[in-house]
This record gives C-alpha cells, sequence and structure tokens, in this order.
C-alpha cells in the first residue's frame, strides 16, 4: 500500500509540474510577474494585498487569484479593496493550490490586461511548498502572533520561497516573538530571501514591499524589452 501511495504521488505531482511549466511559460510570453503568497493561517496574506491594491492599481496592472477551502471571502475581500481582477479558488478540502486550479482561474483572465499576477495559497505551510504552479517565486508570509521558530518547523517552505514577509510588527511586545531570532532562523534555511518586516495596520514596510513589486515589474520589462 505504501509504495503504490508513493507512485499515484508521483503521478499526481509529474502532471502538475506539467501544467506549471506550460502556466510560466505563458506568463513569461505576456512578460507577467507572479507570485505565489504563502502561510499559515491568520498571517495576514489578504491584509497586506488589500493594501498593495490601494496603494499600486493605479500603477500596476494586477491580477489576483484567491485561494480558499469553502469560501469565497477573501476573493470578496480583495473585490472590495478595488481589485479589478480577482478569480476564487475554492479547493473544497484540499490543503493547497494546484497548477489545474490555476490553470482554469486563467481561462477566466485576459492576460493582456495583466502586469502583475498575484495567487493568494491555502493558509497552510506543509502541502503547498511541493506544488509548483507556474510562479516565479513563492513569497512565505508569517506574522509576530506566530512562534518565531516556524522557519525551523517548516524548512521546505522557507527554503523553496524567494522572499519572506514578517507581518503583525505593530504587535511586537505583546508576545515572546523575538524579530531578530525569527530572521535568523528563516536566514539559517534560506541565506537568499529578500525580508521584509510589515504592519498592515500601521503601514510599516509596507513601502518597501511596493517598491520591490514595482521594480519586479519594471525589470521584468527591461529584460524583454532586451
Amino acid at each position: 500500500m505504501i509504495e503504490e501511495r508513493i507512485t499515484v504521488e508521483r503521478k499526481v505531482l509529474s502532471e502538475n509540474d506539467r501544467l506549471a511549466a506550460e502556466i510560466r511559460r505563458r506568463l513569461t510570453e505576456r512578460g507577467i510577474v507572479s507570485l505565489n503568497l504563502v502561510s499559515s493561517p491568520g498571517s495576514g496574506k489578504t491584509s497586506l494585498l488589500e493594501k498593495t491594491l490601494g496603494a499600486l492599481n493605479s500603477k500596476l496592472k494586477i491580477a489576483l487569484i484567491a485561494g480558499d477551502v469553502q469560501t469565497e471571502n477573501d476573493a470578496d475581500r480583495l473585490l472590495q479593496a478595488g481589485g479589478k481582477i480577482v478569480r476564487p479558488i475554492i479547493t473544497g478540502g484540499a490543503c493547497h493550490l494546484d497548477a489545474r486550479m490555476v490553470t482554469k482561474a486563467l481561462e477566466q483572465i485576459d492576460l493582456e490586461e495583466v502586469e502583475i499576477l498575484f495567487i493568494e495559497n491555502v493558509g497552510n505551510l506543509v502541502c503547498p511548498s511541493s506544488y509548483d504552479l507556474g510562479e516565479d517565486m513563492k513569497v512565505v508570509t508569517m506574522s509576530t502572533t506566530e512562534g518565531d521558530d516556524k522557519p525551523l518547523k517548516y524548512p521546505a517552505m522557507f527554503r523553496r520561497s524567494s522572499a519572506l514577509i514578517i507581518n503583525k510588527t505593530d504587535l511586537l511586545g505583546h508576545s515572546d516573538f523575538d524579530l531578530e531570532r525569527a530572521k535568523e532562523n528563516a536566514r539559517s534555511i534560506n541565506p537568499d530571501l529578500e525580508l521584509f518586516e510589515t504592519s498592515c495596520r500601521t503601514g510599516e514596510g509596507l513601502e518597501t514591499w511596493y517598491e520591490w513589486l514595482i521594480r519586479l515589474v519594471r525589470d521584468r520589462k527591461a529584460r524583454d524589452a532586451e
């Protein structure tokens, strides 16, 4: 039984990788920057995207795919925040998005009107680490209401991510969370992580995040023009 389960899992991941490669090709051809936002539940991914829409909606052509287990609550929040292109994915209990789900969502998006695509994954630091969605990079979010040892508990996710957002910095001091230790733990797993410290409540650090996103889009356009 164990061998059969492993074989099935390999087939699933192989098919997922094939679809992810096709997604990546389509997005790259159109010069679209794509970010897969991953985290445990309650880290503030949706709040971060709401703030990002408010700040960059007039500067970048943004599309969002919002994954959730049972509801469209996050997608509704992003629409209310000003999202012009928002597509929900309800996994029906699955603990992650996969490339097949993203492929279907992209069929409902005019990619000619997109410069940057955010994929908000299901709140989980285990399953999503194994599934390529065709993104340019994973962006992992953790908050100061969690343990500062999260990177050590879920090394695969932090190893496969390109950027780390430590959110809810306005709550520092209200728990035993040690910011410097969290950063040290994360960089012990992945020394190349781009690191942001943010608070969606106070706005701290958000400008640096926005500037980074604008730079990603600008640099993609520059490479495509060469």
